[in-house]
């Protein structure tokens, strides 16, 4: 990774080391820990360390800390490239992740868990960020719904493998954690060696830049974040828990979710580009809704198991439409403005990760059908946000109000 190229010569490098190339395989690679880790975890955590909704919420909010502080790459990036940060942040989660099984203790989970996400975490923020400086935008929505597509693959691929060998090899939780964690790891030492680094032509400002016409954008990641935690957390949850799903079973599910993006997330962006941010957006926010009030009703009602997997497949297929959020801050954003904002959005998005775990926990002990319905009430918020995106938007036209105010002083 020592010689640099600038963006514009990248065309000259052979297909499979230019920069298009090194996110495809970073989108690949981030996923067989990351979703190894989430398919085994809730099965793991209540045989190996005996959790319950309580500790489960504390493990979340402390997996969500590195999130909070994203805003910490933009002093990272003073001193380290934005791509050698994103490869060792890739490195650091594949090796927590391999050694996960080791620590089957309250203390030691939330150890561990600490580690793979400062890597998940500074990963994200720096790849969105390499993302919209590395992408065309007109190109943007198709290619962002490849690389979920490609994303999906691989935990397609992680899923499908635990499915067929975890009953009838006999596998271990240390086994699978430790080579799904060692292949990230491996892919990302191969990143590191095979690409050059890549020079944007827009230098990044290498200081927190919070501007009142990203106002909207900020306000979306927010809500983004503390409604996305509730599925994280509780909804797999909720299967293992009151439906006594096994860990194939678990990962079943899991293999249906990304076969279901692999088919659908190319499309989605295709539709993004054709219909705009506005209205895919208000599509998944009024199906999120929807979701979030019959996974209420499972627990008040007593519908049953086979509606909540249905309702789970859906959950994702919705969530996929969340690059549309990317492709809108592109286009609203100063170029040299995408490293330090989106590391500024991601700390945004995790405000409520912190605590809202850990405190509806503690509700779902009383009332889980509750966190649900609380969850459908924060997606009709983001309804509300999502209605406020111009039809398109550019620097100036970033809401529907744009308009009729005056310019915001920076």
């Amino acid at each position: 990774m020592g010689r640099i190229v600038e963006l514009a010569d990248a065309g000259g490098l052979p297909v499979w080391r230019r920069p298009v190339a090194l996110l495809f395989l970073m989108a690949f690679a981030m996923p067989i820990a990351f979703a190894t880790w989430s398919a085994l975890l809730n099965n793991f955590v209540i045989e190996a360390a005996g959790f319950t909704g309580v500790e489960i919420g504390w493990l979340h909010t402390v997996r969500e800390i590195p999130g909070f502080f994203a805003v910490g790459v933009i002093a990272i990036i003073i001193f380290m490239r934005e791509q050698i940060l994103g490869v060792v942040s890739l490195f650091l989660l594949g090796a927590a992740t391999a050694v996960t099984a080791w620590f089957p203790t309250f203390g030691g989970l939330l150890t561990v868990t600490m580690l793979s996400s400062i890597g998940f975490h500074y990963f994200e923020t720096v790849n969105q960020s390499l993302q919209l400086q590395w992408i065309d935008k007109k190109r943007a929505p198709q290619t962002l719904g490849w690389i979920v597509g490609i994303g999906s693959g691989a935990s397609l691929l992680a899923y499908g493998l635990l499915v067929v060998t975890w009953k009838t090899l006999g596998l271990s939780y240390n086994f699978v954690y430790l080579v799904a964690g060692g292949l990230t790891a491996a892919i990302a030492l191969f990143c590191y060696l095979a690409y050059p680094q890549f020079e944007s032509p827009h230098p990044q400002v290498k200081k927190m830049v919070l501007k009142r016409r990203y106002w909207l954008y900020y306000a979306l990641q927010f809500m983004s974040g503390a409604r996305r935690q509730i599925f994280i957390v509780f909804a797999a949850f909720m299967m293992v828990e009151r439906f006594g799903f096994e860990v194939h079973e678990v990962t079943a599910l899991f293999l249906i979710n990304f076969v279901a993006n692999m088919i659908f997330a190319p499309l989605m962006g295709r539709a993004v580009a054709y219909w705009g941010e506005r209205r895919a957006l208000t599509f998944e926010y009024v199906g999120l809704t929807v979701v979030f009030l019959a996974y209420g009703g499972i627990y008040y009602f007593g519908w049953g198991v086979v509606l909540a997997a249905a309702l789970y497949v859906l959950d994702h297929l919705f969530f996929a439409l969340a690059f549309a959020l990317k492709t809108y801050f592109q286009k609203i954003a100063d170029p040299q403005d995408i490293a330090p904002t989106a590391a500024v959005a991601f700390t945004i998005n995790h405000i409520a990760a912190v605590f809202l775990p850990a405190l509806l926990g503690y509700l779902w002990i009383v009332s889980p059908g509750g966190v649900f319905v609380l969850a459908a009430g924060m997606a009709v918020v983001s309804l509300l946000l999502a209605l406020m995106i111009p039809r398109h938007p550019e620097p100036g036209n970033e809401t529907v109000f744009s308009p009729y105010v005056s310019a915001p002083a920076e």
